[in-house]
């Protein structure tokens, strides 16, 4: 991804010129072989026919599977409206088939958009076999089995003066799919595809947006059906037919769907194929399914990732592959003081919860729950995990309605409101679990949520980075949170910290009057907390924060107010000093050993060493591994050891490589050079799941259970022999005990880490390794948690990766820091936890916990 091209570059690589010079190419040659001009037509229309299709599928996730109904009922309009009119012509038939088709789509898109993924699919397949037993049994107006013959062609009389017409209409219709994908609305397809609830979250109504897609498309369906009706100068049922409805998404996946020029080429290979094999034999498809499975065997991005991957690149093309220029000098980011004084000049609260309840069956997650925020300030919502925050959060934004009491935002009542319009009126969240655009860059994740700032809800036409004030301050959010050297990267690239950097910056983005922030700290490492904690004390002069966050000490020392629950009730709310000190809340979230010492664990002392050596033979070892995400390098060289029984520390700034290294290991992704053994085996041409049976386990970022299936379900699922049992598990985690039978969406962060070590447990593994074990875990959580870690040391060897270094280093034997993808340190864990300059230089850990405190207190 680049920030600039030159003009010349991209003329040359504008898809728009390719296909015209493909099909100019194409063209030429029919007429120099004597082949029929008609075969490269048809091949324009359907090209066209499938960009429609796959404007749907690739920029908005929605695959018709009955686009054929669009596409024949246009070719009926188009011939029946001719009939009608003897005077018309083939622009104004065309006109006709345009109109009918768009009208068509509006009311048949706002029915079955009501249902999502598959049933969507079925839908659009059922009305293109309602329209095919009418079209085929309306004699009278259809024409029935023999269609409507005849149909007038006017102005374009010869076959190459068609031809000619339908090329200028089919660039035409592509110029200007491509000029829409790049317009805002377009972006804010691209988004509402890769995460809808998100899309929904800053303030747009995807229903909407979904409708208005809809309706493009089947305009554009609507034009090829009346060329295709020109072209045979007649119109029959067999379009309709449910053995055709699938021809343009099979054109679409055959050529890839990512790719603008997919259809073009699947289009290409389709009427080929079918026009050479048909004179062949009548069972023509039994050669053709053969092929298609070949295409999509070697290619899961289609004919045109073939070409990619010749030309040693892999990116989607349905977009440029440009974000706009960097500033020479970034504005930097401000809260807007012109706010601060009108928030401070109202008395109404900005938020007032009135004895809000909710529950899922037996389980209350919000018993009666009453409080008030100011229009200004920071409001922490602490408590253990489970105790219903997340859940609150998702009543005040409307993702869940309540089952009593009342949510009233400036003085408004706001309980029957949906997502979208909540948003609107000046509620913006962060989500527990990355919510962010995956398949978009930093800089385009950023700058949708900033196109909500600006209610461009639609905009079809014009560039969406030709605002220049849109730009600058997408560029500021960027570089506030840090990641404006990241800004060209697909989102999906970036380090788990960074992502959580980059909603941050999302949240930030949409100016709303109240901040939810759910757990912003959460997977990125001190020198980064830092910066986001500073950044949320200034937006708390001018904004109403509320903050959920389980770095107790920061909480304490940046919260203006805490609000505190347990088991779904308010058991404390006040000032940080008189909320810290509470019975209740001690016993219930901080446990009775915060603010102590907590003793390190035993270290290992099942290491045997060798004759001759310093340590046992390496149970597991990188040497010099490289490897990265689409064609980047992550790691440059990494050697790491680790030895039977032992725990290692994996520490490092946001965006070194740590994650990476044990998707490294795990085989999820593959090492492009180096070696990676394990017991004495080379793993780097293994499958995860035959590194997984030699005896390695991941406890991943994020957990990522299966939310639809329940505690002892998601266990079971990982069971082998020689793994643990479910009592074993239950003896380590109580709790799990309780809750085995609910299901996993329904958890808390902290009990999803819970299951996310016990699922490890359950396979016979001699090497776990953990990422951010410790991640938005309550202070309470986290002891509970860093014991049952302890415990697994007698089970297996341990690679632990942590941005809480003081968490991990206590427990671990050795430790390596990685700077760039490469080892800056390794040695003794405990020699490296009392080195504090050590860890600031590498680290960016510069102040304690109570340094935080005194400077908090200070200001």
């Amino acid at each position: 991804m680049t920030t600039a091209k030159p003009v010349l570059q991209r003329l040359a690589s504008h898809p728009v010129l390719v296909a015209v010079a493909i099909l100019a190419l194409a063209s030429g040659i029919a007429l120099a072989v004597g082949m029929p001009i008609h075969r490269v037509t048809q091949i324009a229309i359907y090209t066209l026919y499938g960009a429609e299709v796959n404007f749907l599928i690739g920029y908005l996730g929605l695959v018709p599977f009955g686009a054929s109904f669009f596409f024949g009922c246009a070719s009926y309009a188009l011939a029946i409206g001719l009939g009608f009119m003897p005077a018309a012509n083939e622009i104004t038939g065309l006109a006709i088939a345009v109109a009918f088709s768009l009208l068509l789509a509006l009311i048949v898109g706002a029915i079955i958009l009501r249902r999502r993924g598959l049933y969507f699919s079925l839908l659009t397949l059922a009305c293109s076999q309602i329209a095919f037993e009418i079209a085929f049994k309306w004699t009278s107006v259809t024409g029935g089995e023999n269609g409507l013959q005849n149909v007038a062609r006017p102005l374009f009389r010869s076959a190459l003066a068609f031809h000619g017409f339908t090329l200028v209409v089919v660039i035409g219709s592509l110029w200007m799919m491509w000029r829409l994908a790049h317009a805002p609305f377009g972006r804010l397809m691209q988004a509402l595809r890769d995460n809808e609830q998100r899309v929904a979250s800053l303030g747009f109504d995807t229903y909407r947006t979904k409708l208005i897609a809809l309706v493009i498309a089947g305009g554009g369906i609507g034009v090829a059906g009346g060329l295709m009706a020109l072209l045979l100068q007649g119109v029959y049922a067999n379009n309709l037919n449910w053995e055709h409805a699938g021809d343009p998404v099979l054109m679409a996946a055959l050529g890839g769907v990512h790719h603008f020029l997919g259809p073009l080429w699947g289009a290409i290979v389709f009427i080929v194929l079918e026009d050479r094999l048909s004179a062949i034999t009548e069972n023509w498809w039994l050669v053709f399914a053969p092929i298609i499975i070949a295409f999509a065997l070697l290619s899961d991005e289609g004919i045109h990732g073939i070409f990619q991957r010749i030309a040693g690149r892999s990116r989607w093309t349905l977009t440029r592959n440009v974000i706009p220029s960097r500033p020479r000098d970034i504005v930097p980011y401000a809260p807007d003081r012109a706010r601060q004084a009108a928030a401070t000049a109202s008395e109404v609260p900005i938020l007032a919860i009135r004895n809000l309840s909710k529950h899922f069956g037996s389980i209350v997650t919000q018993h009666d729950v009453s409080f008030e925020m100011s229009r200004t300030g920071l409001h922490s919502l602490i408590g253990p995990n489970g105790a219903g925050k997340t859940t609150l959060f998702n009543l005040l934004t409307g993702v869940l309605r309540a089952n009593a009491g009342t949510i009233l935002f400036e003085g408004m009542p706001i309980d029957q409101l949906s997502p979208y319009k909540r948003a609107r009126l000046g509620i913006a969240r962060s989500f527990q679990i990355l919510s962010v655009f995956p398949n978009l860059t930093a800089f385009e994740n950023v700058r949708i949520a900033v196109q909500a700032a600006n209610r461009q809800w639609t905009g079809l036409w014009r560039d969406a980075y030709a605002d220049a004030a849109a730009n600058a301050k997408v560029w500021s959010l960027l570089d506030a949170v840090g990641l404006a050297d990241r800004a060209a990267e697909l989102c999906s690239a970036l380090a788990h910290g960074e992502k959580r950097l980059l909603e941050i910056a999302v949240s930030l983005a949409i100016d709303a009057k109240l901040l939810l922030l759910d757990e912003p700290l959460a997977g990125l490492a001190e020198s980064d907390r830092k910066i986001v904690g500073e950044l949320i004390m200034r937006l708390a002069k001018s904004h109403a924060v509320l903050l959920i966050e389980h770095d107790i000490d920061r909480v304490l020392a940046m919260s203006d107010r805490i609000t505190v629950l347990h088991q779904g009730r308010l058991i404390a709310d006040g000032e940080p000093a008189e909320v810290a000190a509470h019975p209740e809340v001690v016993t219930a979230y901080l446990g009775t050993a915060h603010g102590q010492v907590v003793a390190a664990p035993s270290r290992a002392t099942n290491v045997t060493p060798l004759p001759g050596s310093a340590a046992a033979e390496p149970l597991l070892r990188l040497e010099g591994v490289r490897a990265g995400y689409g064609g980047g390098t992550v790691l440059d060289g990494l050697d790491l050891a680790v030895r039977p029984g032992e725990v290692v520390a994996l520490l490092g700034r946001n965006g070194v490589g740590k994650t990476t290294a044990l998707r490294a290991i795990t085989g999820t992704v593959p090492a492009s050079g180096g070696r990676i053994t394990f017991d004495g085996r080379e793993l780097n041409r293994l499958r995860p799941d035959e590194i997984n049976r030699l005896g390695i386990s991941l406890v991943p970022e994020g957990r990522r259970l299966f939310p639809n299936l329940t505690v002892q379900e998601n266990l079971k699922l990982a069971t082998r022999a020689g793994g643990a049992s479910l009592d074993d598990v239950f003896d380590l985690f109580s709790k799990l005990r309780i809750l085995h039978k609910a299901r996993a969406e329904n958890l808390s962060g902290g009990e999803r880490q819970m299951v996310a070590i016990a699922r490890a447990l359950m396979v016979p593994s001699r090497l776990i390794l953990l990422d951010e074990p410790f991640e938005g875990l309550a202070p309470a959580v986290v002891q509970e948690v860093r014991d049952a870690v302890s415990k697994l040391r007698s089970r297996a060897s341990l690679v632990i990766v942590e941005h809480h270094a003081e968490s991990v280093l206590a427990m671990a034997d050795r430790a390596y820091v990685l700077v760039n993808g490469r080892v800056a340190h390794v040695g003794d864990a405990a020699a490296l936890a009392a080195d504090h300059e050590l860890q600031g230089r590498l680290l960016g850990i510069t102040q304690t916990a109570d340094a935080v405190q005194r400077a908090a207190n200070g200001s």
